[in-house]
């Protein structure tokens, strides 16, 4: 009989396998970050990674030297809540393959009272002292002085109130010094047109829902090149604006932990999100919890109760209480995509075994400096066949880093695997999609292809010229509407095979939608975060695809409802 696996005694490991098995009760994001980290273990070496046990005990036993300074719990020991125990282990515990840190980019977002100034103070007090960075420059970055002055604030006290810290730093105005290694960590303002020459090993980043522009983190990022395993630490409640640059760190976070960029995007990005799930009752304590980790220890559970109660009469106090105390993004713009749900389509298939077979095409040109699509469904042709779709994407080759970088996406990995066709130049090239797309018909029986009138031009022609029919898709409710309820019905009901694609994928995860007075929805390019064209394409061809078949392809055996 094979021995029974031993209870980890890595605090990172127990809390992630508790986090995972429901024994800790945690929100989606969370035990999605509790996974990647246990999935981390098994497969990781594969991808340069491995596991440092040691390095994550010494950070988190660095704690142990600190001593709160202010409240209840002040001159009491720095004990760490197994969540905060997670993350700090998580970030100094990951190493590659050279022996350097794996993580570049913390983005850890709590509700208010979680502890998140403390633990920050404390982070940077270790790396002035103990991270091995000879010359370690520390920063405590803000929107305003007073703002970083909180961390920095934090970490000076800490220091007063241990002999052992004191005897080796040197405190003066804005300055802790450790002369023997000339490090020193400081607070930085606002102010990013001074942060030129910065040279930064560490810099603790806190309320970036407050930024207004991503200029001081960028500013901090740029002033890394000079050190070996710098690492930028964002920590956060959520916000409520969409073009920020938190909402940015907030999406890329989130699909980092469902994995729906690639793990070479995602492996320097640690993420740890804690919030009520989409359809938790607000106002129920029991879920309370998975948006304050460190419930009955630092939050008060009476106060919260208090001012949810209060929330719950007064409607004008609710977002902020929602957001603050519950860590909700409280605009109302929600991702129209479950990417669980998304996943379950992901089964592979061979392209091959659908030539020849019937199909209608939907074609999304976006701006001549962005990503195009063109999507093709197949209806099922024999019972229990789901719809299959398959994709082409396109995007201009010239200055395509600045792009991934603008959109936060792995446009060159996708390029070299090829999942995305780059053309020459700083245009999309339309004779190449041309060109594809006459090769695609000259394989597959394309019945039609939708197109929206917007960058159509010559390209429709040319392509009317082929033989192809080519039928102009609007995009207003009228058109969309239906089409995008019924993309959604084949997604819910598990009846959209795509394969996987994971330039789709990433669209998919950016879709948010508009809806009518009616109830109608449609796909919104502006308030989505990032580009959604393949979403878009495929829906218009499932909107063709609905006509020709006289309605929802469901009419017939009904819909599965799950």
């Amino acid at each position: 009989m094979a021995k029974a696996r031993k209870t980890p005694t890595c605090p990172v490991e127990a809390y992630a396998r508790d986090v995972v098995a429901g024994k800790l009760l945690a929100g989606q994001l969370v035990k999605h970050a509790c996974q990647r980290h246990l999935d981390d273990l098994a497969k990781g070496k594969s991808r340069g990674l491995r596991w440092d046990d040691e390095a994550a005990r010494h950070a988190i036993a660095f704690f142990g030297h600190l001593r709160h300074s202010i409240g209840e719990w002040a001159n009491h020991p720095f004990t760490l809540q197994p969540w905060q125990a997670f993350v700090i282990g998580s970030l100094f515990g990951w190493k590659r393959t050279d022996g350097l840190r794996r993580f570049r980019t913390a983005y850890v977002e709590v509700a208010r009272k979680n502890g998140k100034s403390a633990m920050l103070a404390g982070i940077s007090l270790y790396a002035l002292l103990a991270d091995g960075e000879p010359g370690s420059h520390v920063y405590a970055a803000a929107t305003t002085r007073d703002q970083a002055r909180i961390v920095f604030g934090e970490a000076e006290r800490m220091v007063d109130a241990s002999p052992a810290l004191r005897a080796r730093v040197t405190r003066t105005v804005n300055n802790l010094a450790v002369l023997t290694t000339s490090a020193w960590f400081r607070p930085l303002a606002a102010d990013a047109s001074k942060m030129d020459g910065l040279n930064v090993h560490f810099a603790a980043v806190d309320e970036v829902h407050e930024h207004p522009n991503p200029e001081i983190i960028q500013k901090l990022n740029t002033a890394t090149g000079a050190r070996r395993q710098p690492l930028i630490f964002e920590i956060t409640t959520a916000g409520h604006d969409r073009q920020s640059v938190c909402w940015q760190h907030h999406e890329f976070s989130v699909k980092a932990l469902e994995g729906s960029v690639p793990t070479e995007a995602a492996d320097s990005w640690f993420a740890y999100i804690a919030t009520i799930d989409p359809g938790d009752d607000w106002t129920n304590p029991a879920v309370w919890i998975k948006a304050n980790p460190s419930l009955g220890v630092t939050v008060k559970v009476e106060d919260l109760k208090r001012q949810v109660e209060e929330a719950r009469e007064m409607p004008a106090q609710q977002n902020a209480i929602r957001r603050l105390r519950l860590n909700e993004w409280t605009e109302q713009v929600t991702r129209w995509i479950d990417m669980g749900v998304w996943a379950d389509g992901a089964e592979p298939f061979d392209e091959d075994d659908l030539i020849g077979r019937p199909c209608y095409g939907g074609l999304d040109l976006a701006r001549v400096n962005d990503l195009s699509s063109l999507a093709l469904v197949f209806p099922p042709e024999r019972a229990g066949e789901k719809v299959k779709v398959i994709w082409r994407h396109w995007c201009p080759d010239d200055d395509i880093l600045r792009r991934a970088r603008r959109d936060r996406a792995p446009y060159t990995v996708w390029r070299d695997q090829g999942w995305l066709a780059a053309t020459e130049g700083n245009t999309t090239d339309f004779r190449f999609i041309e060109a594809e797309i006459l090769a695609l018909a000259a394989r597959f029986n394309i019945m039609e292809v939708a197109y929206d009138r917007t960058f159509a031009g010559e390209l429709v022609r040319n392509l009317q010229d082929e033989g192809l029919t080519m039928v102009e898709f609007g995009q207003g409710f009228i058109s969309m509407g239906p089409a995008a309820a019924e993309f959604m019905r084949l997604l819910i009901g598990r009846e959209l095979q795509h394969g996987g694609n994971p330039v789709a994928a990433w669209c998919a995860s950016n879709v948010t939608v508009r809806r009518d007075p009616a109830g109608n929805e449609k796909p919104d390019k502006e308030r989505s975060t990032e580009r959604i064209d393949a979403v878009v394409a495929a829906i218009m061809a499932v909107g063709r695809l609905q006509v020709a078949v006289g309605g929802s392809v469901y009419e017939e055996r009904g819909l599965l409802v799950f």
